[in-house]
């Protein structure tokens, strides 16, 4: 049972209205956002290029540009190394195409998930040593290679280090912390110490963005060339999970734009197979459309084919390599699935139902999929968990976490690394790897070392603005538009009302699944309201508090007694050329 909580954090929201033109309402969710100050609700409410920071004060982004152009002058040849998921290929696209206008020789590799793993390793290093590659860039990843980069500085290259992900460190008895760099010629990343960049939850690929936009200053190229590319940014910003705050909110909104007029002839390909409208896209199709397509080449084939697709000049080509893509998607989602029923068959029929953090091994899921399978189950149980797979022969088994708000999944792992042939990740996500024999121990030692509280594992609904529904107006929906992109770090408005009379429920859909109320509150008309999927826990809730005639009565003809407590975001529903204002529900009481 997930339990409401209104935010209660004050301001003048009536002064603020008045000051920057919003509704009250307005100001007041952007105070929730922690956005306090008159420069940052301004910022907030007018994103804009002059908003981006200056690459320059990103630790090694100079140092970077200032030796890649001279291996570029020089004739170096030079190879950009990217990861295999969303964040990994859009920044490897990035580098290639900004560093071949700038005369580079280079071209790019990217680890496969199953036989490499996460990561540059050393494979890929004497790969790139025996086609005379003199200069190794990684993208989204190198941060916690250490001993693959030195083995590439003893081959005698040069390697420069792009990535996000945090610093791997060393503690010492007194709870100090010594960070552990590669020994790249080198590193760029916002996390470590020294970094004076103001804005460090960056993706991958921004952070690429980044030296790249040092490099285009250095080189005294024209930067607003790169603004094209801010689609690209912004879909592994937002693919990737980043917090919708600050600079990732700016370049999310900045990308959008690009995206309703999107020139890249493989994004266009993969738009039209999805049968999405450029103008219309939003952060949700970056993140739950266009986002999975392009994560399932490395999942299940290969990442390469996006960064082909991405690169693709003729629309033949874009048109086959979307489909391969559209295509692998959807024998993902066929997998995922049943992974997911697994899962929760193990789980609910063991003692793993009373851990906090659950550690889930299932030996003939696809490693591919586990982290998405991990996710799913973060969502059902509402506790940190970990899905590892891996074949008994094998001995090592590779795992994929996330988490919850109250579990930093990075620092507690960092706790037990003892255990693990390999981790990495951040507070919200990990990925790892770990001999079978350590399997149990690992679970032992995650619940034993818990701190999780009750409360801590309690699903929480953050309200917004307790509002009723007669005071919405299609000119407040408009202003939701302020607001947005809507994602992580900036979700969408929460609004709900106590004691709304329900007239009357229907369920639609061919499944059923879509419920239909007819409702009001003293001073509202009657309005309809949406609610999808739970449509059975509606007519529990029906049954429990009203009784099986009301609740018959209630679908049949409609009921007069009947009234709930909503958790609902205001929308307008456009058909047939009539507008009108409805109330989406997502939860009830």
């Amino acid at each position: 049972m997930k339990k409401w909580y209104v935010s209660q954090k004050k301001a003048d929201f009536d002064a603020i209205g008045k000051k920057f033109g919003i509704d009250p309402v307005i100001a007041r969710i952007i105070r929730n956002r922690d956005i306090i100050t008159e420069e940052e609700i301004e910022d907030f409410l007018n994103p804009g290029v002059h908003r981006l920071h200056d690459p320059a004060s990103m630790l090694g982004a100079d140092e970077g540009a200032l030796l890649i152009l001279q291996e570029i002058r020089k004739g170096s040849r030079i190879r950009v190394i990217g990861d295999y998921d969303i964040d990994g290929t859009c920044a490897a696209f990035l580098l290639l195409k900004g560093f071949k206008s700038l005369g580079a020789d280079v071209d790019f590799d990217i680890p496969d998930r199953v036989r490499d793993g996460y990561g540059i390793n050393v494979r890929i290093i004497d790969k790139a040593h025996s086609d005379g590659v003199e200069v190794i860039v990684t993208c989204d990843n190198g941060i916690s290679a250490v001993s693959e980069i030195a083995h590439a500085r003893e081959l005698g290259m040069r390697v420069i280090v792009t990535d996000h992900h945090e610093i791997p460190f060393e503690e010492n008895e007194g709870g100090l912390r010594k960070e552990i760099l590669p020994p790249a010629d080198v590193v760029i990343n916002p996390h470590q110490s020294g970094c004076k960049y103001p804005f460090k939850g960056l993706c991958g690929a921004v952070v690429a963005y980044k030296f790249l936009w040092q490099t285009y200053k250095r080189a005294e190229r024209d930067t607003s060339a790169l603004l094209e590319y801010l689609d690209i940014a912004a879909l592994a910003t937002v693919g990737d999970i980043m917090e919708l705050r600050g600079e990732n909110r700016t370049i999310v909104k900045l990308g959008l734009e690009r995206f309703h007029n999107c020139s890249n002839i493989g994004l266009n390909a993969l738009i039209d197979i999805n049968k999405l409208s450029k103008k219309a896209i939003a952060a949700y199709h970056l993140g739950f459309v266009i986002g999975p397509c392009i994560n399932a080449g490395g999942r299940l084939d290969t990442a390469k084919t996006v960064v082909r697709l991405l690169l693709a000049e003729d629309e033949f080509t874009a048109v086959s390599l979307a489909k391969e893509l559209f295509d692998l998607n959807a024998r993902r989602k066929t997998m995922t699935e049943e992974g997911v029923a697994e899962a929760i068959g193990i789980i609910e029929g063991s003692d793993l139902a009373s851990d906090r953090i659950l550690v889930v091994y299932l030996p003939d899921s696809h490693e591919s999929i586990i982290g998405i399978i991990a996710g799913r189950l973060k969502e059902r149980f509402y506790r940190p968990v970990i899905v590892l797979t891996g074949s008994e022969e094998e001995g090592i088994l590779k795992g994929s976490g996330r988490s919850i708000e109250a579990y930093n999944m990075f620092d507690e792992l960092s706790k037990c690394k003892g255990l693990f042939e390999k981790f990495g990740g951040h507070a919200m996500a990990a990925g790892l790897s770990i001999r079978k024999e350590n399997l149990d121990l690992l679970r032992k030692t995650l619940n034993d070392n818990s701190t999780l509280t009750e409360e801590d594992l309690t699903d929480r609904i953050t309200i917004d603005v307790p509002m009723p529904i007669s005071y919405i107006t299609e000119k407040l929906i408009s202003q939701f538009e302020l607001l947005e992109p809507f994602g992580n770090g900036n979700k969408k408005p929460v609004f709900a009302q106590k004691d709304v009379d329900v007239i009357e429920a229907r369920l639609v859909g061919a499944e059923k699944n879509v419920l239909r109320l007819k409702i009001c509150d003293e001073r509202s008309g009657i309005m309809e309201a949406v609610k999808f999927g739970e449509t059975g826990e509606f007519e529990e809730l029906i049954r429990s508090k009203y009784g099986e005639e009301e609740a018959k009565k209630l679908f049949a003809r409609g009921s007069k007694k009947v009234k709930i407590n909503i958790v609902y975001y205001p929308k307008i529903n456009e058909f047939n050329g009539r507008r009108r204002i409805q109330p989406e529900i997502t939860d009830f009481s």
